[in-house]
């Protein structure tokens, strides 16, 4: 629970929230937050139970937060704060212990009210009692809960799950009780029906012990598997958080040591040795391997590490040995980045979420009033010699069944499942509303520069002249020579090229097309050629031996192998794909028409990306997303509905980005738009289910049907049915682990 800094004035912290058992309590804590002094943004999920809070600490404090949940009737766990996986625990095995005491205990108190008075071993003079000692344990220590929660509800003029339930049960514990100790006054209230009959035949006092005591029970086996089940959707942290190596081993004064990886400074030589995970991230200094990146880029094939190249925490060391100097440890891995970006995101509010907060907050009153509602209407038209027990009937079950639990639980789940599923693969999405937001598209405009193509130049084309005795391996000697120390990319092209054959150089003239007319240098020969390669949006090189031409290189920035698939996906979407580039317009149409791509921005600077961004978006009310890598892309990515940063890319890039792709390849932005629009039809579902199953609830438990089928809805039947809509929504969730994208990326 330790405050994280998100700038100079501003600080994070996410406090772990005890005693939440609806959305409406969510709502209540997280306004409460919202007004205490210093607080930027407060946001209360429910399904994790979890409040995340911005504020400035020049003008208060964590402890002024806890106090301010606290005042609100609930509680900050600060032990289990640093394990959620130990809070799921804990909260699981608590319920199950109350829901054995109350499921045990209520089972005979269920089979006497079952019984009805036929069974005689059940028919006896004080059965009232024992129902009543059965259920005192259940009320009174199983029902705790909810009592305690109505009760803190109360005093802040507040009504929640818990008045709900405290209500219902409530009213039908006490009704019982009363007729328990008080018999003689409810068998006078039954006289009507009771005249003519002998004393002993004379039926029990109604008690409603069993609406108590096993809606209890039911509620609780609700909850329990709904804390298995909000378990399960943090699975995705847990596994990244379990790939992390324990123990380093480094260079601790000329010896290898092995220490604790929390005990590893930036800077420190760390031994890695074939098989053996990587305990940091760091740049290689000494050996060669073969490194496993598939945790972190979805890329099954192993990575070759050589001096110089970046090696990340928790990826798998395959063949050599190598040395690596430590750059980036503890919060700063790329591991905990992303398990950062993932809890940031299961903690964050998709703009749908706001519909069921507000319906929560304002539901639980409105419930009241119509239960209130039945039980008057019930009581009035109902036979007198059994009214109140058919109002007092229909006002537990109208409580019971309109608990929102599962209204609370649809949005939640489904982004803690979606965004963990992301993460698996590769996509870190940082937030609800960009999840929800990604699923709008309509445009997407994709950066050329190394997001289409590779970002570094290469030979794609020799031409050598026909009264030239080179062959293309001299003919690159040559050229070699000339482009050695040039720091000109289409030169280091070039001479990576040549060093691929390892070939050695000598000096000659090679350039464009202006200095080859400067020196007078005919081009007799090449123009057609020269031509056509130049059609193709080619950067031509013209190589010149004692004044006179010899050859040309034709160099470009190579498209990668997928983006052609990528496009053609995103416009099976329904997507139109736009690229934007500064490159001139011949290269830039020779490239979109290779990838399948329409519409092309060119010749576009650096500062008019984000206004080319911002003149889609007024077109026909687009809703723009934008994928790239570079410095020069970052307002663009910040300017667009959702931005997409590869993650190759610059920090700034995917600091300014709303979902960051791990791995350099398109076909993973057809994945997380497939991810989003799955995570959001998910949610969808859970909500029409949630409303559907309280429309349809309500009236049934209020005995609308009644009047044409004599049938009235059990208070434990509707106990039931709300554990099962709960439950039902957090297993709809779930089975967004099985997503698949049709990309084929990972």
């Amino acid at each position: 629970m330790k405050p994280q800094i998100q700038n100079e004035s501003r600080e994070r912290v996410d406090l772990p929230i005890m005693g939440m058992t609806c959305a409406a309590c969510a709502r209540r804590i997280e306004r409460k937050l919202s007004k205490t002094e210093g607080v930027e943004q407060a946001n209360v999920n429910f399904a994790t139970a979890r409040a995340t809070v911005e504020y400035d600490p020049s003008r208060t404090g964590l402890r002024n937060l806890i106090s301010a949940v606290e005042d609100v009737g609930y509680g900050v766990d600060e032990s289990l704060g640093d394990s959620e996986q130990d809070a799921y625990r804990e909260e699981f095995l608590d319920l199950r212990r109350k829901f054995i005491v109350a499921a045990i205990l209520s089972l005979p108190v269920l089979v006497i009210a079952m019984s009805h008075g036929r069974i005689a071993a059940l028919n006896f003079r004080g059965v009232e009692w024992l129902q009543l000692i059965l259920t005192l344990p259940v009320v009174f220590y199983s029902g705790a809960q909810f009592y305690r929660g109505a009760w803190a509800a109360l005093r802040h003029r507040a009504a929640d799950m818990n008045t709900l339930i405290a209500t219902g049960t409530g009213a039908a514990f006490l009704y019982s009780v009363a007729a328990t100790i008080f018999p003689k006054f409810f068998v006078a209230a039954h006289d009507g029906a009771m005249q003519g009959m002998a004393m002993q035949e004379r039926p029990m006092v109604p008690v409603y012990f069993e609406a108590a005591s096993v809606i209890i029970a039911l509620i609780l086996l609700g909850r329990m598997l709904e804390a298995r089940a909000k378990g399960r959707t943090g699975e995705a942290i847990r596994g990244l958080l379990k790939l992390q190596a324990k123990t380093a081993r480094v260079s601790r004064a000329g010896e290898e040591v092995e220490i604790p990886i929390e005990e590893v400074v930036s800077g420190d030589i760390v031994i890695v040795r074939p098989g053996e995970k990587i305990p940091v991230d760091g740049v290689v200094v000494e050996g060669a391997s073969h490194v496993d990146e598939s945790m972190l880029t979805g890329e099954s094939l192993p990575v070759e590490k050589k001096p110089g190249d970046e090696v990340f925490g928790a990826t798998i060391n395959r063949t050599g040995s190598f040395k690596f100097s430590a750059t980036k440890v503890g919060k700063e891995t790329a591991l905990q980045q992303i398990v950062r970006m993932v809890q940031e995101a299961q903690g964050s509010k998709a703009p749908i979420a706001r519909l069921a907060d507000v319906i929560s907050a304002i539901f639980t009153p409105i419930v009241i009033c119509i239960a209130i509602l039945t039980f008057v209407v019930w009581f009035l038209v109902a036979p007198a010699d059994v009214r109140f027990t058919m109002a007092l009937v229909n006002f537990v079950s109208v409580l019971i069944i309109a608990c929102p639990c599962a209204l609370g639980l649809a949005t939640p789940t489904a982004i803690m499942v979606g965004t963990g599923k992301g993460a698996e693969n590769g996509i870190l999405i940082k937030g609800g509303e960009s999840l929800e937001t990604a699923h709008k598209l309509t445009t997407i405009v994709l950066d050329k520069t190394g997001t289409i193509t590779r970002g570094e130049p290469a030979v794609t084309d020799i031409l050598v002249g026909d009264g030239v005795n080179l062959n293309h391996e001299e003919f690159l000697r040559l050229v070699a020579s000339a482009e050695r120390r040039s720091e000109h990319p289409l030169g280091e092209a070039i001479v990576r090229s040549a060093r691929e054959q390892n070939v050695d150089g000598r000096k000659i003239l090679l350039g464009n097309f202006k200095l080859m007319s400067d020196r007078h240098i005919a081009l007799d020969g090449f123009n057609e050629r020269a031509s056509q390669i130049s059609s193709e949006g080619k950067s031509l090189v013209f190589v010149a031996v004692d004044d006179t031409l010899v050859g040309l290189i034709a160099v470009a920035d190579q498209i990668k192998p997928e983006a052609a698939s990528a496009v053609a996906a995103m416009q099976r979407m329904g997507l139109e794909v736009v690229m934007m580039t500064g490159d001139n317009r011949r290269t830039a149409q020779a490239v979109s028409q290779r990838v399948g791509i329409d519409r092309v921005l060119a010749e576009v600077l650096p500062g008019e990306k984000a206004d080319e961004i911002k003149r889609l978006q007024q077109e026909e009310k687009r809703v723009v997303g934008m994928v790239g890598d570079g410095i020069n892309d970052a307002p663009a990515l910040a300017q667009a509905d959702v931005g997409i940063a590869i993650g190759t890319g610059t920090d700034v890039a995917i600091e300014a980005s709303d979902i960051t792709l791990i791995k350099d390849d398109l076909r993973a932005v057809v994945t997380a738009i497939e991810l989003s629009r799955a995570t959001i039809r998910t949610i969808k579902q859970n909500l029409f289910w949630a409303f559907i199953y309280n429309i349809i609830g309500i009236p049934i438990a209020a005995g609308a049907l009644y009047p044409f089928t004599g049938w009235l809805l059990s208070p434990i039947i509707a106990s039931a049915a709300m554990s099962l809509s709960s439950v039902s929504v957090v297993m709809n969730s779930l089975r967004l682990r099985r997503f698949h994208s049709a990309a084929k990326v990972f």
